[in-house]
């Protein structure tokens, strides 16, 4: 029988066979899910062949390319209480998603729970899943996986009340790196993310990607996130590392300069966390500082 209590959104653009296969394998899960798929302005037919092949998911052309906003999109159009997101190059394991909304029905301060990735082709383990298992941030004693600090939106069930609490995804952000934004925001409301080892969801990467184009995003973003919530003192501190660690090169320069165009913004928005977020944002610099999953290079 349907699960009621999940709906799925995915956003695409411009990749109509793998939005085609992912809507595909989010219908036949067993939970059934409500799929929104929004996709983000293609000019490849995305829209039209899922409508046509999939006439039961709900499908969004937008005008133009709103990245992560596309899911604050999907999202509006559900009305279940937990939102599992997944990419048009992921897809979720067969009963996963029924064990997170279990886990979320039984934690009602419970926001967020991350799956276990597996890269295909080999269903192989991510590198991140190490450091998800592994995870430094201190949760309270209730939570039914390691604590985080952030999440990955593609592998992630979400409750819809506290996503749309804390404003969905930012439209300055576009796409790359935007959850830790949204993340630090929701512990600052009181609520809490974990990994859920019995989750699974599968990633094949995407050959039709702009790896110059996600880096500078991603770095961009990195920088914003850290100007607009870290301590004075933090926030040097991370800037200070990544200019030494990042590649050298025009990519990380366009970022750097992306990033002080937006400064202006970014004074204005301006709201450092409480302390008991900074000391868990604190804790995950050496984890970053080491990780084999998370470099700026394309």
């Amino acid at each position: 029988m349907a699960d009621p209590r999940v709906g799925a959104v995915v956003i695409t653009w411009n990749r109509r066979e793998e939005a085609l296969t992912s809507v595909g394998r989010l219908l036949a899960l067993p939970e059934r899910p409500h799929v929104v798929l929004v996709d983000n302005g293609s000019d490849d037919g995305t829209a039209q062949a899922v409508a046509r092949a999939h006439p039961e998911a709900e499908v969004v052309a937008l005008p133009e390319n709103l990245g992560a906003v596309g899911r604050n999109v999907g999202v509006a159009r559900l009305r279940t209480p937990y939102v599992a997101f997944a990419d048009d190059d992921t897809w979720w394991e067969p009963g996963s998603l029924a064990r997170a909304a279990d886990a979320l029905d039984a934690h009602p301060r419970l926001a967020v729970v991350t799956a276990r990735i597996l890269a295909e082709p080999g269903a192989r383990e991510d590198p991140i899943v190490a450091e998800l298992r592994d995870s430094p941030v201190r949760g309270p004693s209730w939570l039914p996986g390691p604590a985080l600090g952030s999440f990955l939106a593609g592998a992630s069930v979400l409750r819809r009340e506290a996503f749309l609490e804390c404003g969905g995804f930012n439209r300055r952000l576009w796409l790359g790196g935007e959850e830790e934004l949204l993340a630090v925001d929701l512990a600052t409301a009181g609520w809490e993310l974990c990994y859920l080892a019995g989750l699974t969801v599968h990633h094949q990467a995407s050959r039709l990607r702009d790896a110059h184009a996600r880096r500078r995003v991603g770095l961009r973003n990195t920088l914003w996130f850290t100007w607009l919530r870290r301590p004075l003192g933090a926030a040097l501190r991370r800037t200070a590392h990544l200019a030494r660690t990042v590649p050298h090169d025009r990519v990380s320069a366009l970022a750097a300069l992306d990033a002080l165009r937006g400064l202006p913004w970014v004074l204005a928005e301006r709201r450092r966390v409480p302390p008991r977020v900074e000391a868990r944002l604190a804790c995950l610099e050496a984890s970053q500082a080491n990780s084999r999953a998370r470099r700026y290079v394309s």
